[in-house]
């Protein structure tokens, strides 16, 4: 979907008033320390403690890709989930469009990384603006050794550790 759609999207799907939903956030350090697939399932379970609340035993949790929670919860999960099932698709605009969100944000702060222009993906003008400022407190080490090799950990936003 277009950046438009997904807006668009979002807007109905969080303002439906039979959907409860909800985001989890995890930070760039954590992401660092324990890596991307294990904070995907640990946003996961936030998620789902959030909506579950005490009725968690009586969820059944449809998820994308290869997001798993801890075993004692009903679940399925669904390769390319967001393609085939209307659910995952409308939790995949809502976690894109939150983030998106939070990156224009962030541009605001530290305007020097144009996050607002790349969403904080490893586009060429992403990784440019990193060699050219160094590692801010918004970014993943993990994602800028990944892009970046021999980067600079010196930024006028320095990350606070």
């Amino acid at each position: 979907l277009s950046e438009k759609k997904r807006e668009e999207w979002y807007v109905k799907i969080t303002n439906h008033p039979e959907l409860r939903w909800a985001t989890a956030r995890i930070a760039p350090k954590v992401i660092d320390t324990i890596n991307i697939a294990k904070a995907a399932h640990l946003g996961a379970r936030r998620v789902f403690y959030k909506l579950a609340g005490g009725e968690g035993e009586n969820a059944y949790v449809l998820l994308d890709g290869s997001l798993h929670l801890p075993d004692d919860i009903a679940q399925e999960t669904i390769i390319r989930g967001d393609e085939k099932v209307p659910l995952i698709a409308a939790a995949s605009i809502i976690a894109k469009v939150t983030r998106d969100r939070i990156m224009v944000r962030l541009h605001k702060k530290i305007s020097q990384y144009a996050f607002d222009a790349h969403k904080g993906y490893g586009t060429f003008l992403h990784c440019r603006l990193i060699r050219a400022y160094g590692i801010s407190c918004a970014h993943r080490l993990t994602f800028c050794k990944k892009f970046i090799p021999h980067f600079s950990a010196v930024s006028s936003a320095p990350r606070k550790d």
